[in-house]
Order: structure tokens, then sequence, then C-alpha cells
């Protein structure tokens, strides 16, 4: 199939600024969500996330990621006819994308790995009232009590983990979905300048839906910590460092070639969702400081106790 040729202009000079500021940004991504990484693995546990926020999350950088994987397609196709050092800097710009779309989605796999036991399994008794009648008021042998048969205690899981599955799943049909869309797009269609009207109306709708989705991502979240009143296993380092880093991280976007709004609108809207979170999160911090409770709502002097104890599983007990 006949394409048409991409190239760069042969005096295209580094942009040494953005450089410099798009390698500190990804070096900057990385430092901000290891304090939320390792906060869910070393409390063990990832109570106080909301499922919806790390669904709309998800869902919204990958969109992000696929907009710019086809808006900056020719950029791609140039690094065939351009050294390996001017390919890897042209395309800084989908670097960022990608590696921030797979530093949140490394915390979705944290919060199913570390989902705490205590609101993963519940147990069920059910409830006879035939046989209980049968048993008041009434002499029988001990033969006659054997026979009546005695309610079964099961373990089942909660509609919380089943939801969390759920939604799970849903991140991982949306991005294999669209991927495959977006690859098999790029890979059929004639690359031209500008793009296929194809690509750019699903760029579009990449970026829209990304942007509607990072509106909405934090309003679950929001939601819930808000009235849970506990700060939970988010990190306050990771959102300190984050709100200020958004406004670099879209300013390098709106001067990185081949972008437009749709690529950036949706950053900028979730570094402003972030910051009201943290806000809520510092005060809840301080109101737990003077209730003498930790950040999951246990007293301070027996919070060894109380994690130890919430994680025995239900399947072994009495």
């Amino acid at each position: 199939m006949h394409r048409q040729a991409d190239s760069l202009p042969p005096d295209q000079t580094h942009d040494v600024p953005t450089l410099v500021l798009s390698l500190l940004l990804c070096t900057g991504l990385i430092i901000s969500y290891l304090p939320q990484h390792l906060r869910i693995i070393t409390t063990k546990t990832s109570e106080g996330f909301s499922p919806w926020y790390l669904l709309l999350g998800a869902t919204s950088s990958a969109s992000g990621m696929l907009n710019l994987l086809i808006v900056q397609w020719p950029l791609f196709r140039c690094c065939r006819a351009i050294s390996a050092g001017r390919c890897f800097e042209s395309l800084l710009g989908f670097y960022q994308v990608t590696l921030q779309w797979f530093l949140f989605t490394v915390i979705l796999v944290l919060y199913l790995a570390y989902f705490p036991k205590h609101l993963k399994y519940q147990r069920v008794m059910p409830l006879e009232p035939d046989v209980i009648d049968r048993d008041y008021g009434a002499t029988v042998t001990s033969r006659s009590e054997s026979a009546v048969p005695r309610p079964i205690v099961t373990v089942s899981t909660t509609p919380e983990w089943r939801l969390a599955v759920t939604l799970a799943v849903v991140v991982f049909l949306h991005l294999s979905l669209l991927f495959l869309l977006s690859i098999s797009l790029l890979l059929i269609l004639p690359s031209t300048v500008p793009p296929h009207p194809f690509l750019s109306y699903l760029a579009t709708f990449l970026g829209v839906s990304g942007t509607i989705l990072a509106v909405l991502q934090y309003a679950p979240q929001i939601y819930r910590t808000y009235h849970s009143k506990l700060v939970g296993a988010l990190s306050l380092g990771t959102m300190a460092i984050q709100v200020p880093g958004s406004v670099l991280f879209v300013l390098s976007l709106v001067f990185r070639p081949g972008t437009n709004w749709t690529s950036w609108l949706a950053y900028a809207v979730t570094g402003g969702m972030q910051g009201a979170l943290l806000v809520i999160c510092l005060l809840w911090k301080r109101r737990q400081r003077e209730l003498g409770i930790d950040d999951f709502g246990n007293p301070l002097d027996t919070t060894t106790a109380h994690h130890s104890d919430e994680r025995q599983p239900l399947v072994g007990d009495d």
C-alpha cells in the first residue's frame, strides 16, 4: 500500500529547554508516584481508595496516551530517517504520558493486590426459623437433636471486592480495544498531513473522553475521603509533588510539537482536582491528630494490634 513519506526538516535544531524540562518531568513523575506505591506496600492495605477513582484515572490516562500516539504518529515514522537521539527527543512528550499511565496503573494493581481482607470477605450464616421453632419447648432425644440440620457458615466475597474486580476488567477491555483500534487505523490508513479524517476523529474522541474522565476522576475519591474523614492509604507526599508538577507537565505538552489542546486539557483538569483532594486530606490529617487516631481511624496506641487482628483469615475463624 502506498504511503506518503514522512520527514523532518533537516535544519531542525534541538530544543534544549524543552528537552531538559521533559527529562526532569519524567524523573519527577517516578519520584512523585513512589511514595504512593511504597505506602500501599508498607502498610499492606489499599483501604481508603475509591475503585471508581482508579477506574476513571486509568481509562483517562490511557485515552490521553492513545491520543498522543495518534497525533504524534508522523514523528514515529520520522524515526526511520533520523538518529536515535533525535527520535528520542521528539517523542519525549509521548514517553511522559505513557509513563504517567503506567505509574497510575500500578496503583490499580496494588489496590487489588493489597485489598483489605476485612473488606474483601464476609461470613454468611443462613437463618432457619423453622428449625429454631422446633428446638424451643420440645423434648427430644439426643438422636433427634443430631438429626436437626445446623446452619452452615459460609465465606463469600463482598460487593465492594466484586465491584473492584469488575472495574479492573473494564479498564483492561478499554485499553485493549482502543489500542487495537488505534494501531489498526494507523497501519491501514495512509499517513498524511493533516491526518486522515478517521484518525482525526479518533484522536479528538480520545482527547475529549480523556478530559471528561479526568473531570470525573477525582469526584468519587473526593466524595469518599470527605465523608470518611480519614486519609486512608492516600499518600500526601505524592499529591504534594504532583499538584505543582502538573503545571509543568501541562506546559511541556503545550509547547511540544504535534500536540493540541485535546492532548493536555485532561492533565490540567486533573491537576486542579488533585489539588482539592490534597486540601481535604490535610484538613483530615489535622483532625486525626486532634482525635489521636491514625489514617485508618484506629487509636494510635493500638494501631499495630488492630491491623494484625483485622488481617486474620476469616475462613479459620470459629
